[in-house]
């Protein structure tokens, strides 16, 4: 991915989200433009026109942290755009993000036994590990029963995306697909941030571009975001609809992996289903309960 792209098109996307009057300007009569003009957020970042025009250019590097936090306050960027912005600056620099090392364009392997072992002692709330590129890479008993639309047959590493966006059963399974969708390409779209060089998500971001307009269109939109926590809703084959909170948790021990969990509101609707759901994958036949094996 082309840094000084990824740059000009990620603040001049930005730009036009703000008006003049969110950014307490007034706006004029012959106004050709709804956002900002670089004018404007040179003034309010208090740096000169031609330098901010040379960042929307793309020349970011050695940009300062003074600079870079007042176009974000300029632009009014929330966190997660903030910590994307950091991230294109310190790829500029050649300065990795995160503290990752550059990720290799390899099939996933296996899960560390350990991890293993602590997924499956979650046994009341859907539990996985989820890569930068959105693979599935393991789940408790509940998480493969809970995913098994997108686990399929275990033939191939389950990946969040493809599923999401070339898959026709993910528009039954996410009920809200369009939110959906547009969190997913942001959230990778942040991951691209951090991991420029990751030619795996790279590859991902190309095939989903071809394959699907949809995503072509929201990639295009340069919007990011970080997963964090929240509700979502579900419609599962088997047990119906799913209202469920999730937290994401880092993995120290892996950098870029995270320990995704899915938990149902005590005594709802939504928990007694979980359990339903949990008591079905007790009864499937092991080669049905798990695909890790076929990982690698």
């Amino acid at each position: 991915m082309d840094n000084r792209a990824e740059v000009r098109e990620f603040l001049m996307s930005r730009r036009a989200h703000v008006t003049p009057h969110a950014a307490g300007l007034t706006a004029g009569a012959n106004r050709r433009v709804e956002g900002l003009r670089r004018s404007e957020v040179a003034a309010l970042a208090g740096v000169s026109v031609e330098y901010y025009a040379k960042l929307e250019r793309g020349a970011i590097a050695g940009a300062s942290a003074s600079v870079l936090d007042a176009v974000s306050t300029a632009l009014q960027l929330d966190d997660a755009e903030r910590a994307h912005l950091l991230d294109l600056a310190r790829a500029a620099d050649g300065i990795p993000s995160s503290g990752r090392s550059r990720r290799r364009a390899t099939k996933p392997g296996a899960p560390r036994a350990s991890l293993q072992w602590a997924l499956s002692s979650i046994t009341d709330a859907v539990a996985f590990v989820r890569d930068p590129r959105q693979n599935l890479l393991a789940t408790n008993e509940l998480g493969r029963a809970f995913y098994s639309p997108v686990i399929g047959d275990g033939g191939r590493t389950p990946n969040l995306a493809r599923f999401q966006f070339l898959d026709p059963v993910a528009h039954d399974f996410y009920p809200d697909w369009d939110l959906f969708a547009e969190m997913c390409v942001a959230i990778m779209r942040a991951e691209a941030g951090r991991d420029p060089h990751d030619k795996g998500l790279q590859d991902l971001v190309g095939e989903l571009s071809t394959r699907s307009e949809t995503f072509r269109r929201l990639w295009a939109a340069h919007d990011v975001r970080t997963h964090g926590a929240g509700t979502k809703r579900f419609h599962h084959p088997v047990v119906g609809e799913l209202t469920l909170a999730y937290e994401e948790l880092a993995i120290t021990a892996e950098p870029g992996n995270v320990l995704m969990i899915y938990t149902a509101e005590p005594a709802s609707p939504s928990a007694e289903r979980l359990g339903l759901l949990a008591s079905w994958a007790a009864e499937q036949p092991q080669s049905l309960r798990t695909y890790d094996d076929t990982i690698g």
